[in-house]
């Protein structure tokens, strides 16, 4: 498929710098680009391939100069966004999944099935499982006793979703990921760490998208809930009565400790740390591996271990850097001390 610049700059809603008859068949990384194809620069990391790039055309910030560049340009208020939409222009039609039941499935007495489902091979289904309308389920997958999924879902191959879990609409689920796993919870007694039932349930409200093997635990009591719009990479851990709010960005490899709160359009960069029972405000960003152990005022951004406001870290980690000139400093004003006090002897 092969589009003119003009076409491509009136899709994105963007500004065109360049010969508008430009062909484009396709999208490629700034470095990798090639002739005929379609990039961007949104981090100013890669600024030295706008004038080595072989792409055709290059979508860039509202304000990047085009002096010196021969290659042209598409200026868009958010570049990234804009290359996402463009990448969805060359991509085609997502893959549509028709209604049927694959001959393995499993279903179990009182499912429920609205138009427009798709099962696929092996999935099981336990009694009183409600899944709405467009919705999909491939390879695999398993959904506990009286959960639901909601309209135009996705669930990819290997997903398991436990009993008394709600799942919203237009909600993607990436394998390997387990809905309602037991929360970790243990009281000791006589020596003994004796299990505490977890028999609460999970909330996943609306478009919500969940990497793979990632874990959402069920509340000892009550819900754990994923908040409306909320973004989850791979390989994150949700702990049990855990609150997300909407919009948050959750990269890999953080944990989140049981009964913490996330506050709307929080970031918690890779490999964060929450332990239990604090409180995250709102449009906090917290850095990558970082430890949390406090309660974050709304619209703090935090970094470190333990995490501090980051322009308090940053002041730290620059004295940490000149600790062996503090020590010799040191060194010196002791020994300047010490000729003082022979001399006056």
């Amino acid at each position: 498929m092969e589009k003119s610049l003009a076409q491509i700059s009136e899709y994105l809603g963007g500004e065109l710098v360049g010969d508008p008859a430009t062909k484009i068949s396709g999208v490629a990384p700034i470095e990798e680009a090639r002739r005929g194809e379609l990039t961007f620069l949104a981090n100013p990391k890669y600024a030295p391939f706008l004038k080595t790039t072989s792409a055709s055309a290059v979508i860039v910030g509202r304000d990047a100069s085009a002096e010196g560049i021969k290659t042209p340009l598409i200026r868009h208020a958010n570049p990234y966004f804009a290359f996402a939409r463009a990448v969805e222009l060359f991509a085609g039609a997502k893959k549509v999944y028709p209604e049927s039941v694959h001959p393995t499935a499993v279903l179990a007495e009182g499912v429920e099935l609205e138009k427009g489902v798709h099962l696929g091979p092996f999935v099981v289904l336990e009694s009183g499982v409600w899944l709405r309308h467009n919705c999909t389920v491939l390879a695999g997958s398993f959904i506990g006793e009286n959960s639901s999924v909601g309209e135009g879902c996705l669930i990819y191959p290997n997903v398991t979703i436990r009993e008394n879990v709600e799942v919203g609409r237009n909600v993607i689920i990436h394998s390997g990921t387990v809905i309602g796993s037991d929360g970790f919870g243990y009281a000791r007694e006589t020596g003994v760490h004796r299990k505490v039932p977890q028999i609460g349930g999970v909330k996943i409200e609306d478009e919500v998208e969940i990497g793979a093997n990632v874990t959402v635990d069920r509340a000892a009591l009550g819900i754990t809930r994923i908040g409306k719009g909320t973004k989850i990479d791979n390989l994150v851990q949700i702990g049990h009565n855990v609150d997300i709010g909407e919009g948050c960005i959750i990269v890999a490899q953080v944990g989140i400790g049981g009964s913490t709160r996330v506050g709307d359009n929080a970031v918690l960069a890779g490999q964060a740390g929450l332990v239990g029972h604090i409180r995250i405000g709102k449009q906090v960003v917290i850095g990558a591996q970082s430890g949390v152990t406090k309660d974050v005022p709304d619209g703090t951004t935090i970094f470190g271990y333990p995490a501090r406001e980051i322009h308090k870290t940053k002041r730290i980690e620059a004295h940490l850097s000149r600790l062996d000139l503090y020590v010799q400093r040191l060194k010196e004003v002791e020994r300047a001390l010490k000729e003082i006090r022979q001399s006056a002897r």
